[in-house]
């Protein structure tokens, strides 16, 4: 492992460009818990409905107390920290390259990252009401979905919801990001929810591609595969 630790450490100094492809793994370091591993979110037994349901448009509608008594005990985790994974990545995108993130936490961001593409959207930024669009802030949120004012639902953030498309801007820039990459690193994610997994095909035909993940993703055109935990990989960068 060490040897394929070192690799990375070379195509990371020669790359020109390196833009990092993440998912909730990166964050559990964080204390934020992913969804599809053994003991990720999606996994426990203790929900109304189907995970899946659970984070869906249709249930934040249909059911707006259910859903948001889920978002804010799973989802929301304000006062976690970055860890390693995203310091470094966050030093590495700021001088040469950008980061593509799952991720709804904005911890990239909390890094220090200037060149995110926070391709799901994120729990924080733009809470608001569905029936008149007055903003809230997160700790607002929090308490009540409720807007009393007109009885309309409070939306979480950007985030996209099971049920609903991705902001074209955030795919056209992931795209982008992974076009101008000659290496891409994917980091902490299971690559199974799509249109996310499918950036890969926009790489460019050159382009060198790192996996870093506990469970190995079979891609077969993985030109380094690393299957360890991603802090200790990104400790040693």
């Amino acid at each position: 492992m060490t040897d394929r630790i070192e690799e990375f450490k070379t195509l990371l100094k020669q790359a020109k460009f390196v833009t990092f492809l993440t998912g909730a793994g990166v964050s559990v370091p964080s204390g934020i818990p992913d969804y599809r591993s053994k003991n990720g979110l999606y996994k426990r037994k203790n929900y109304n409905f189907p995970p899946e349901y659970m984070l869906s448009h249709d249930n934040l509608v249909e059911h707006p107390d259910i859903f948001h008594d889920f978002v804010v005990h799973n989802m929301y985790f304000p006062n976690a920290k970055p860890n390693i994974i995203h310091q470094k990545m966050a030093e590495i995108s700021n001088e040469k390259g950008a980061i593509v993130t799952q991720n709804v936490d904005k911890l990239h961001t909390k890094a220090g990252a200037k060149n995110v593409v926070e391709f799901h959207g994120n729990l924080y930024d733009n809470i608001h009401c569905l029936t008149c669009g007055k903003k809230f802030g997160y700790k607002d949120y929090l308490q009540d979905f409720r807007h009393h004012e007109d009885n309309g639902i409070i939306r979480p953030g950007t985030t996209v919801l099971y049920g609903e498309n991705i902001d074209p801007n955030n795919f056209q820039n992931a795209a982008l990001m992974v076009q101008n990459a000659d290496l891409l690193v994917v980091v902490g994610t299971s690559f199974k929810v799509y249109p996310f997994a499918g950036l890969l095909e926009y790489s460019a035909p050159k382009a060198k591609l790192v996996v870093i993940n506990k469970e190995d993703l079979n891609l077969d055109s993985s030109i380094l595969a690393i299957s360890d935990d991603a802090t200790n990989v990104f400790s040693q960068i």
